[in-house]
């Protein structure tokens, strides 16, 4: 008990610390920036994040319970900046989790309703859970037929990690991103350019043999993200004749972050 009462006033002093860095012309630009129903507060991330280190550094969350009852306690509020706090505590500590944990990921992303929110639990909270847990894959499977975008937008965000850094799960995020590929949801189609353009970065050949196929099928959005660090020249050669495919394949490069 005395843990669970250590805990709700950690969220509480969270939510003062972030309150006490208040900014409205900041919080008018993010909700603006986002589209977003929440309340926001305007904090900046740096201050964001020194913010909620400095209460940490007081109280440590060191189990499980009190870290989902601090979480728990952030997301009741439908309030950005408490609901981002949330994100990065289950982040923070990832190895806490449970594979049973997974459900609540799957909760907060369906509660979330913008990427600011679900690239963080899908890429980071979940995908860390999965690949400690390889068989929580079988979930991702059912979020990738999902009817909600943002859960089908995640079921492919959740294998990111390991496939930027030259490992992972390639086939099963290319079952996913084919079943996707048509579709219209511009969210998914970032996602599947998201992807695939960081695991170029390790494994150009692999990522240019797979859309070679499909570069009929993919949008513009899809092929801008996918081809940032990919020669193209082999890529066209394979490329059926598509109005508006030259210029994509002509666009400039960059490695700046992805804008979802």
């Amino acid at each position: 008990m005395h843990t669970l009462r250590q805990a709700k006033a950690l969220a509480r002093r969270i939510e003062a610390g972030l309150r006490a860095h208040a900014d409205p012309a900041r919080a008018r630009g993010a909700k603006a920036y986002l589209k977003s129903e929440w309340e926001f507060i305007g904090v900046a991330t740096p201050v964001f994040r020194r913010s909620i280190k400095a209460e940490l550094a007081a109280t440590p969350l060191r189990d499980r319970t009190a870290l989902l009852t601090v979480v728990s306690a952030l997301w009741a509020h439908e309030v950005f900046e408490l609901r981002a706090a949330a994100v990065e505590l289950l982040d923070m500590h990832g190895p806490l989790l449970l594979p049973k944990d997974l459900a609540l990921v799957e909760r907060l992303v369906r509660e979330s309703r913008t990427w600011a929110l679900v690239d963080g639990l899908a890429a980071h909270v979940a995908g860390s859970l999965v690949e400690r847990h390889p068989t929580l894959a079988r979930t991702l499977d059912r979020w990738a037929r999902d009817a909600d975008f943002w859960v089908r937008r995640s079921a492919m965000l959740a294998l990111l990690v390991p496939l930027r850094r030259g490992g992972g799960d390639f086939e099963r995020f290319s079952r996913y991103a084919d079943a996707m590929l048509d579709e219209r949801e511009f969210f998914i189609r970032k996602a599947i350019g998201w992807v695939l353009r960081d695991t170029s970065k390790k494994r150009p050949a692999m990522i240019a043999e797979w859309l070679a196929p499909r570069m009929h099928r993919a949008s513009g959005v899809t092929l801008r993200e996918a081809l940032k660090y990919l020669d193209v020249a082999p890529v066209a050669k394979a490329v059926p004749a598509r109005a508006g495919t030259a210029r994509t394949l002509q666009a400039p490069r960059s490695g700046r972050r992805l804008a979802r």
